[in-house]
């Protein structure tokens, strides 16, 4: 099944870089960026592929992919910062989300708020996500947008220069860097299972 995924998503990439060349990867990474899983390990070592046949540049191929995760990373800040507050207020309370949480959200953003988009940017399925808590959050849009940039470049040019390294063999990765996925998606399942649970007690105490 996930051979056929791929195989898909494969075809949808290589069509939407060969028409557009550098703004197909922008566009991609963007949709990436705004939350819509469509791989990163894909889109940018296909593009260190076309590298390696001489047909793009590693840095500007690194750019593109950045400035495509600022663009789509947008999309999911204002989500967040215009109406993601309202909501959690307004029905947070069903996923034992409170003022308190979006109290602790604002001055985590506010420490650590750099360190956490710059970082998040770098880890498989959280850098996907990233920004719709930031904007949450409300972290200063200027900030944001930096540590961004910052954090996806090297993220896609590391992605690039691989695909380019293994040339005709760049598919390779997508499968080892699922494998990795996996392991992040089941470490952020126990954070969420352990959230629950511990909100769930807290609100059996208070209630009796």
């Amino acid at each position: 099944m996930v051979e056929k995924i791929f195989a898909v998503l494969f075809l949808f990439i290589k069509s939407v870089v060969g028409a557009t060349g550098y703004s197909g990867i922008a566009m991609l990474m963007a949709i990436e960026s705004a939350c819509i899983p469509l791989p990163s390990e894909l889109i940018m070592p296909f593009a260190g592929y076309l590298v390696f046949e001489g047909a793009m540049k590693l840095v500007w191929v690194a750019t593109a992919g950045a400035i495509g995760c600022n663009l789509g990373s947008l999309v999911a800040y204002e989500i967040g910062y215009s109406g993601g507050r309202r909501l959690v207020e307004k029905y947070g309370a069903y996923i034992l989300l409170s003022r308190r949480e979006l109290d602790w959200a604002d001055r985590f953003f506010h420490r650590w708020g750099e360190a956490a988009v710059f970082v998040g940017r770098l880890l498989p399925i959280v850098r996907t996500f990233i920004a719709l808590p930031a904007g949450v959050a409300r972290m200063p849009r200027g900030k944001f947008h930096i540590y961004t940039f910052l954090g996806s470049w090297p993220w896609c040019l590391a992605l690039a220069y691989f695909g380019m390294k293994l040339g005709e063999n760049w598919r390779t990765m997508g499968k080892y860097f699922h494998q990795f996925d996996i392991v992040i998606g089941g470490l952020l399942a126990v954070g969420i299972i352990w959230f629950v649970w511990s909100h769930w007690q807290n609100r059996i105490r208070a209630a009796e």
